[in-house]
């Protein structure tokens, strides 16, 4: 069985069912919250039937609902610190969208404790929208002595805010430990230009830089009370024994005053120097522009810069990662590339394609191999159930089928396309593409190829496809087959192609221009580079 596992599903499940008890060295999560999201959530439906199922993505928010409720009771029932910070909600938030978000996060940072081994850590990145109440909701979780830090991550440079407010631009990435010994990679950035030419003042006669610090013990020490070379030591002794003095003299450390009533001080040379301990306020990772090379066009990615600082500050190589929201799978490609084991879990087709995308882009086809998928169908029945349970997550599955990028818009605003692959022949700028179409029911007939062929012609593409559940009839075929063809370099395609998902699953594809030439159905990652782009030291610090 491979080391890696990609999930579809809801991850409160999917923890519950497949992730054992102490098996995850590092989780980051990055749970949606807010009222104007475009990115895929949990639980919309307000009636709360099949609420599992009957997900969506871009456009839906968190509410209030039968499903909310009945999770916030269920994990009050449970008793404890948990229950007492949700009632502690209830009565300052009531029945609101706030309410809900809370109730449903609750349980999950439940598991994702259960998940983490004794050495583990947590990292949820959050806006500041939610991340009061998440800080409390975490602290009755894992407990207020478990909280490292509250990271602040400047995300953007400046926002349009409403008037009578400052500019957002940050968020909140909250720190916390299973227990007292967590992995710990201690990490520096350099130091800044203003830090060098202030500190590093004294110039040694080789032309090195060098800056100085105090020699004097933090608490009275009577057996490192000494002089040395004339100098009287601190109130409290030295820092170190007259040996070890001596041993930094002959090295060339110490730094003499001119004056007799000087104190000795130790030199830290500028190219020896690791740079200054990373702290808690990160403004040195950009945001993801719209021209960087790693942007995928995924609500809310981030960078991977973000998630390497994290993930080897608080893991080892080998050590396995969690991301329970995987959305475009940032933090498993993150740890894929710096040799770490890893879980993703997300709850829609949409999301998982990509992941498995950007996996293949950034590694090469052999990736596949060292990981799985579970719980998407793998074969016609598993089709055909998701297809009766959920449409939309069975149109997104087919889509991914033949990698192509489903049209990110509501209902009744597709305008009869379900999904595009683009390519160029010739010039990049001479974009090309496929239209497609999915229907997953049983009722089939002519009009849906002859409504294809319109939205073809409207769309100005060059190959449309209709992908079904259920084969086409015969007057479907007699249709596609009478719009013809399409010439391209590469050969003859027929204009209007029909499939079934029996037929996509035994390895069929679309006839058109080879996928080589593919434009940008999913955005091609970045290759992942051999050494694995570590960007930061990891020595212990020697102070």
């Amino acid at each position: 069985m491979p080391d890696n596992h990609l999930y579809y599903g809801d991850n409160l499940d999917v923890l519950r069912r497949y992730i054992a008890a102490e098996s995850v060295d590092l989780v980051y999560l990055d749970p949606p919250f807010n009222s104007n999201a475009t990115y895929n959530v949990l639980f919309a439906e307000h009636s709360g039937e099949k609420a599992a199922s009957q997900i969506k993505a871009f456009g839906d928010t968190w509410s209030w609902d039968e499903e909310a409720a009945r999770t916030y009771f269920e994990t009050i029932q449970a008793g404890g610190e948990v229950a007492n910070a949700l009632k502690a909600f209830f009565t300052l938030l009531g029945e609101s969208n706030m309410m809900a978000y809370l109730a449903m996060m609750a349980p999950r940072l439940v598991e994702l404790r259960r998940v983490l081994k004794p050495t583990g850590s947590i990292y949820l990145h959050c806006d500041p929208t939610a991340s009061h109440y998440l800080k409390l909701l975490m602290d009755a979780v894992f407990g207020p002595r478990f909280f490292r830090n509250e990271v602040i991550w400047k995300r953007t440079s400046s926002h349009g805010n409403v008037s009578v407010a400052y500019g957002d631009v940050t968020d909140s990435i909250l720190f916390y430990t299973r227990a007292d010994q967590p992995t710990w990679n201690q990490l520096y950035v350099p130091y800044s230009e203003k830090h060098v030419t202030t500190k590093f003042t004294g110039v040694d006669p080789d032309g090195r830089h060098f800056t100085t610090t105090d020699m004097r013990n933090p608490g009275y020490r009577p057996n490192l009370i000494y002089e040395y070379k004339g100098y009287k030591p601190h109130p409290n002794g030295w820092v170190c024994t007259k040996e070890k003095m001596e041993e930094y003299d002959r090295q060339g450390l110490l730094y003499f005053p001119k004056s007799p009533d000087g104190r000795i001080r130790f030199k830290r040379y500028l190219d020896e120097s690791k740079g200054q301990r990373l702290q808690n306020l990160w403004d040195d990772i950009p945001p993801i522009n719209a021209r960087a090379a790693e942007r995928l066009g995924y609500p809310t990615q981030k960078p991977e810069a973000l998630l390497e600082r994290i993930i080897t500050a608080s893991s080892n190589e080998g050590d396995v990662v969690l991301d329970p929201f995987c959305g475009c799978g940032t933090a498993i490609a993150v740890a894929q590339r710096l040799k770490r084991r890893w879980v993703g879990i997300d709850i829609t087709h949409l999301a998982v394609n990509l992941m498995k995308h950007r996996l293949q882009s950034a590694f090469g086809e052999s990736v596949k191999a060292e990981y799985d998928v579970i719980g998407e169908p793998t074969d016609v029945e598993g089709a055909r159930q998701l297809a009766k349970d959920d449409p939309y997550q069975f149109q997104w599955w087919a889509l991914g089928l033949v990698g192509a990028r489903p049209v990110e818009q509501k209902k009744g605003a597709d305008k009869g396309i379900d999904g595009r692959i683009y390519f160029h022949e010739g010039t990049p700028t001479d974009l090309k593409q496929v239209i497609l179409s999915v229907k997953a029911g049983a009722n089939l007939h002519r009009s849906m190829v002859h409504e294809l062929r319109g939205v073809v012609e409207r769309e100005g593409a060059q190959i449309g496809v209709l992908i079904t559940m259920e084969p086409p009839t015969k007057p479907m075929r007699e249709e596609a087959a009478s719009a013809g063809f399409y010439q391209s370099p590469w050969g003859t395609h027929a204009r209007l192609q029909l499939f079934t998902v029996a037929a996509l699953l035994d390895g069929m594809r679309i006839d058109a221009p080879p996928m080589g030439q593919a434009g940008q159905t999913f955005k091609k990652a970045p290759k992942a580079s051999a050494d694995g782009h570590a960007q930061m030291a990891l020595d212990a610090d020697p102070e």
